[in-house]
């Protein structure tokens, strides 16, 4: 019985709209009320255990309660929370940066990714003097007007309530994987100041994008004298010690970070060529610093103890070692779980790279269905728009089967052990044969 959890959702539907603080933790009957966690682990107020393969929303390459990182904030929350002064630890932590990623000739720390991306637009305008952006269909660059539009289905209808159609008019959407779109939406508008783009398709790699893509991006954007920007909140220290860009070896203009760069606190930052990052400088000229300089405030920028937690996780995964811990273990489990589909028969597929766990159902047959993902053919449409009541059951049976994850997806860690994934194994038997139970899959 979850009858805490059940009392604990009833009190804050009074408080918070549909009872939740985050759209995606809204769930039917009602969610999960988590009271602790540890590496690869969590428990809920009813005393329920669960694998967690939703891992903090990805910001927990490590785990939960990594021990050097817990030693780091518990240490830095007696010696103070907030100075509102510089601090020695923001540039400790900006130095973790410069040396990992590969374009990252200056910082900027801000509070989230959402921020991170609302800056890095806002300095492609200031820097080209141009006003709009392109972003592909499916992509989710933060909740902020400027990029919020075409994320979710239908994305024929962009514009969300409350975002102006005139902020709306100035992102050009695109297709992913379509190259020649972009070169003809370049050719015909020079009025882009930037290209926005997830390095590994949308909601990393959801929704993959095909080989080559980004380097036919990069060169399209040189052409083009338009920025280029690399959103590595998610595959930032995820995919590689210095992110997408480096594993891929394609150089952005800038590129925004968080999650894992704050160790699974609130952080994010902006990184990128120095004559472009040097524009929210003050230089000493009245006419500069009022009128040309780009402004940029936010009370817990490099707040220290974000501080402290992002350099103990920096530290930990410089040298590659966790990171390919959690890349194995992903691989293991897209084999055994694709494993488990060919014995239950069913037209399911699991698919992704790195940590990434992707369940597709009704996917055609599996060989053709893992070639056509991973080459970037298969429509985004259908792997961005799941039917939304198997997604929500196959949830809810995966946590009555003691494992957590965000719908269809799933992140491993580093942490995860060969009981865990043996457990997600399991559960994962059980839920297909339940959901053959109540008529949501073929047989």
């Amino acid at each position: 019985m979850l009858n805490r959890s059940l009392a604990l959702y009833e009190k804050a539907s009074r408080i918070f709209p549909n009872g939740v603080t985050h759209d995606s933790r809204f769930t039917a009957p009602f969610p999960i009320y988590a009271s602790r966690a540890e590496a690869g682990r969590k428990w809920d107020v009813d005393g329920r255990e669960y694998v967690d393969l939703w891992m903090g929303h990805g910001a927990l390459l490590l785990g939960h309660c990594y021990p050097e990182m817990v030693a780091a904030v518990s240490e830095q929350v007696a010696r103070g929370t907030h100075y509102g002064a510089c601090h020695e630890l923001e540039v400790e932590w900006g130095e973790w940066v410069t040396k990992l990623i590969p374009t990252a000739e200056r910082v900027r720390f801000t509070s989230s990714g959402t921020e991170a991306t609302l800056m890095a637009l806002r300095l492609a305008r200031t820097f080209s003097g141009k006003r709009k952006v392109l972003k592909f269909i499916g992509h989710f660059h933060g909740w902020h007007d400027n990029l919020n539009v075409g994320v979710l289905p239908p994305f024929d209808e962009p514009v969300p309530p409350g975002v102006l159609r005139e902020v709306a008019d100035t992102v050009c959407l695109c297709p992913p994987n379509q190259i020649d779109q972009v070169e003809a939406i370049l050719d015909r508008d020079d009025d882009i100041a930037c290209v926005i783009v997830e390095p590994t398709g949308a909601t990393f790699g959801v929704a993959p994008l095909r080989p080559g893509f980004l380097e036919d991006l990069r060169r399209l954007t040189l052409q083009h004298d338009v920025l280029l920007i690399f959103d590595e909140v998610v595959t930032g220290f995820r995919c590689s010690p210095g992110g997408a860009q480096s594993y891929y070896n394609i150089k952005p203009d800038l590129t925004s970070l968080a999650k894992i760069l704050a160790g699974g606190l609130p952080g994010g930052c902006l990184t990128g060529r120095r004559d472009i990052m040097d524009l929210l400088a003050f230089r000493g000229d009245r006419e500069w610093d009022t009128c040309r300089k780009m402004p940029h405030q936010g009370t817990f920028n490099a707040n220290p103890v974000s501080a402290a937690a992002g350099i103990a996780t920096l530290k930990t995964i410089e040298d590659g070692t966790h990171i390919a811990r959690a890349n194995r273990n992903g691989e293991i489990l897209r084999n055994r779980l694709n494993g488990v589909i060919s014995d239950h028969g069913v037209d399911w597929v699991v698919y992704g790279d790195f940590s990434g766990v992707k369940f597709l159902p009704d996917s055609g047959p599996m060989d053709q269905s893992l070639e056509a993902i991973a080459g970037g053919t298969y429509d985004y449409r259908r792997l961005k728009a799941p039917d939304p009541v198997l997604r929500d059951t196959f949830r809810a049976s995966m946590q009555l089967e003691g494992v957590d994850l965000h719908g269809l997806t799933g992140l491993t860690a580093s942490v995860h052990t060969n009981e865990d994934l043996d457990q997600v194994v399991r559960a994962f038997d059980c839920t297909l044969d339940r959901l053959k139970r109540q008529g949501l899959i073929g047989t």
